[in-house]
């Protein structure tokens, strides 16, 4: 049983320490995090061993090790603890006799063959067998070896920790579409690059067919600077920004386009003709916006409302917010999202409103005022998306520590936390504007290409949903 002391220091075994017959064994079992991390280190993406569709048409099946993950855990325990500390490689020659797959574990055995008193070498035999007893590694290592004793505190190394890149969480969220039909979509005032860009590069991924609604001038000139290629979009020649608002929403109301995009104009500018009484797309349920986040150290997509419509919102406001919101993660295919009612703490405050606004929308939801989702709160952020947080407060709820759905108190709160997430913590953030009788792709004018497409895909499945019903 390994003690304080074993585990906080690492220690060698002298040349004259090591007798012929001795040796040493660690056990490892392969996770497929130890594959990606080789790969990341090595350079070394054979699709042998990191592209699953490939290796199911490989020789073994399925992904499989790199061969010298296993040399490397000979080298673990001949630097680590047999010799160990101040050993110096010097030979190796191992044979690959069988694939190392996922979930195999390995017994690695360096065992002393031979010394050599004049040069203090080492000659080890080395052996790997699996779980089945297998041999899948075996051959010889040489070793200069340590002639004195050395004790030393072990390093502490910084923690590794693994994410998908933010093109691959894009191309996944991307799937959400796979077999809906493009839907026509009206862009209001594609007048900077990003926002063009991004109408076109949803195009382009079979999502939207775009009408582009702006000064046509200004759009072609845009086009024609950065190369992009407008085959297959109508343009609406409009005089400014004011007007291919107007326009937008009397194409959404009158059924031409199926959902808006917001280009470079002010979000206000769009979003008071929306929110028009007369010429506008208001339903009897209030306008919302959701982020849609996918953060890297999250197990699950994070809805994060209202954080940019709804300013100040009164608990009658909140019961839309979060009937939308859940309504929105049904059709993403969350059956029955967790929704967590965020305050600064986790207990009814009388002098807290977010604290007894989550305690009535709760009971609301009791009472089947609020349906589809299950409510908890007041919940702080760090007992809504941790367990662990959760259970140390003595918390036990079937929202905390897991919740698919974030409803902040405001939208000051709410647009901090979103910003913070996608800036600080790599999110993919995905925007839309609920409510409306047309989804509404609703990003920060500084959003990239890649975030207004993965916007899209979202209103593009609301759509298809709109039609079924």
């Amino acid at each position: 049983m390994a003690t304080l002391e074993t585990l906080d220091y690492i220690e060698n075994r002298t040349y004259d320490e090591i007798k012929v017959g001795d040796s040493a064994s660690l056990t490892r079992t392969m996770r497929p995090e130890d594959i990606q991390m080789f790969a990341i280190m090595s350079g070394d993406i054979n699709p042998t061993h990191v592209d699953p569709e490939y290796a199911r048409s490989s020789m073994f099946r399925e992904v499989v090790a790199h061969g010298m993950w296993g040399g490397m855990l000979i080298s673990n325990v001949l630097g680590t603890e047999f010799p160990g500390p101040g050993t110096i490689y010097v030979d190796q020659a191992l044979h690959f006799a069988a694939p190392v797959r996922i979930g195999d574990t390995l017994t690695v055995t360096v065992t002393c063959q031979r010394k050599f008193d004049h040069n203090h070498h080492i000659a080890f035999d080395c052996q790997c067998v699996n779980q089945e007893g297998e041999k899948v590694i075996h051959g010889n290592a040489e070793v200069l070896a340590p002639t004195e004793k050395i004790r030393r505190p072990k390093v502490t190394l910084p923690e590794l920790r693994l994410s998908e890149t933010k093109k691959a969480r894009y191309e996944h969220l991307l799937e959400i579409t796979k077999g809906l039909a493009p839907i026509p979509m009206g862009v209001a005032h594609p007048c900077d690059a990003e926002s063009l860009r991004g109408a076109l590069l949803a195009r382009d991924r079979g999502l939207i067919v775009p009408t582009l609604i702006g000064p046509e001038d200004k759009i072609r000139s845009l086009a024609e600077q950065h190369r992009l290629d407008l085959a297959g979009t109508t343009i609406i020649n409009v005089p400014h920004s004011h007007a291919a608002a107007e326009t937008a929403v009397l194409m959404a109301r009158d059924g031409t386009v199926e959902a808006l995009m917001k280009g470079s104009l002010h979000t206000d500018e769009l979003m008071s003709e929306v929110v028009n009484k007369t010429t506008g797309l208001r339903t009897a349920r209030r306008i919302t916006h959701v982020f849609v986040m996918d953060v890297p150290t999250y197990p699950r997509p994070l809805l994060i409302t209202d954080a940019a419509v709804n300013v100040a919102p009164t608990l009658e406001d909140k019961v839309d917010i979060v009937q939308n919101a859940i309504e929105l993660a049904q059709m993403l295919k969350v059956a029955e999202p967790k929704v967590a009612i965020l305050a600064a703490v986790e207990t009814v405050n009388p002098k807290m409103q977010a604290t007894l606004d989550a305690a009535a929308l709760c009971k609301m939801a009791d009472r089947g005022q609020i349906t589809g989702g299950l409510l908890d709160g007041p919940l702080a952020f760090d007992n809504a998306i941790s367990i662990v947080a959760a259970r140390t407060k003595g918390i036990k709820s079937a929202v905390a520590g897991q919740a698919d759905i974030l409803l902040v108190p405001d939208i000051e709160s709410g647009n901090m936390l979103a910003k913070q997430l996608e800036y600080l913590a790599d999110a993919l953030a995905a925007g839309i504007v609920l409510g409306a009788r047309v989804p509404i792709v609703l990003t920060s004018r500084a959003d990239s290409a890649e975030t207004r497409t993965a916007s899209t895909a979202v209103a593009l499945v609301m759509a298809h949903a709109r039609r079924k019903k």
